[in-house]
């Protein structure tokens, strides 16, 4: 077999691709290599590798701390989030994409400027909200939190996709006898499930990492998510590096396996928009 100048370049292609991971994942491989040493030799030594591999670490982080319950926390955030952001997207997507008046016109424009804003800006009224509501230092203030966040981004979306719906489709399921109601929850909605999948994908990893809002919204150590349960590992003049990247590396597991299962969602979602037939 004779190598063309077309296999060199693709040679040249996949060297520098598996150079960028390497460099890209780094971190994570090394915080995954300190989650299995002593503490002793994460602090004394400059070795990438473990002399030996300790497991220790996983039982303590596991066994003796309040890491489960953290975690715990922050799958019931990030669930009830996630299922939040999609019913309410899905319901305001359809109404911006379908109905026409200045209503749906200055919320969409609201939309566009609601992007605008950093989260920064929103920690001083959220905060005195949640306080008058008497929901501080709950989870169903990091679920609201989560959700209204979220939203903006979700709606313009799900938009996206059902404006590449004809409207023939659904005065087709009308005829058939549909009402608008039941053409847009029989056809509609499935034929966005790509453009949904994406929105709950994104809305799930934003929500299970964040820490800002948690930071401001939650007190007691019982209703810690998952980022917050990470820094009790960081005390004021040392750290405990194997635990805190042991923790690190089990926090980092459900989101590894989530886009593992929703990795083909994820990308017809985003590839689903961009031709139309």
């Amino acid at each position: 077999m004779q190598f063309t100048k077309r296999h060199y370049k693709n040679a040249l292609t996949y060297l520098a691709l598996i150079l960028i991971v390497f460099i890209v994942d780094f971190p994570f491989f090394q915080m995954l290599t300190v989650s299995f040493k002593t503490r002793q030799e994460a602090m004394g030594s400059t070795k990438l590798f473990p002399e030996k591999i300790n497991l220790q670490n996983i039982a303590l982080v596991w066994n003796n701390t309040d890491f489960p319950h953290d975690i715990f926390n922050s799958i019931i955030v990030a669930v009830f989030s996630t299922g939040f952001c999609i019913v309410i997207a899905i319901i305001a997507g359809y109404a911006i994409s379908r109905f026409r008046g200045r209503i749906f016109s200055g919320y969409s424009i609201m939309l566009l400027m609601l992007q605008l804003f950093p989260a920064v800006l929103l920690l001083i009224p959220m905060f005195v909200i949640f306080a008058r509501l008497n929901l501080m230092d709950t989870l169903f203030a990091c679920i609201l939190a989560y959700t209204t966040r979220n939203l903006a981004f979700s709606i313009w979306m799900i938009k996206g996709f059902m404006d590449s719906i004809p409207f023939d489709l659904e005065e087709a399921g009308m005829i058939d006898g549909c009402t608008q109601f039941s053409a847009f929850v029989r056809l509609i909605i499935p034929i966005s499930m790509p453009g949904i999948s994406t929105v709950g994908i994104f809305t799930f990893i934003n929500s299970w990492g964040e820490y800002m809002l948690a930071s401001v919204l939650l007190r007691s150590s019982k209703n810690f998510t998952m980022p917050l349960g990470l820094q009790r590992f960081v005390e004021q003049f040392t750290t405990d590096w194997p635990s805190l990247m042991t923790a690190s590396t089990i926090a980092t597991v459900p989101t590894i396996l989530f886009l593992v299962f929703a990795q083909k969602y994820l990308i017809r979602g985003m590839s689903a928009g961009a031709v139309k037939g």
